[in-house]
């Protein structure tokens, strides 16, 4: 019990993204699955996770 309204939000959202019309950047999607990237590559000037590195062996 209780699941009508679940199961009708998950209908609309099904049906918003069966019908809405996408405006798909196909280059952006080639770039992003070869690995390719926009942004300017920072190199190891700042890692996101370097500053946890030791951390997990305390």
């Amino acid at each position: 019990m209780g699941r009508g309204r679940a199961k009708a939000k998950q209908t609309k959202v099904a049906r918003d993204l069966k019908y809405r019309t996408h405006e798909t950047d196909f280059a952006a999607l080639a770039r992003e699955m070869h690995g390719e990237s926009d942004e300017t590559d920072q190199g190891d000037e700042h890692d996101e996770w370097s500053d946890y590195e030791g951390r997990a062996k305390d």
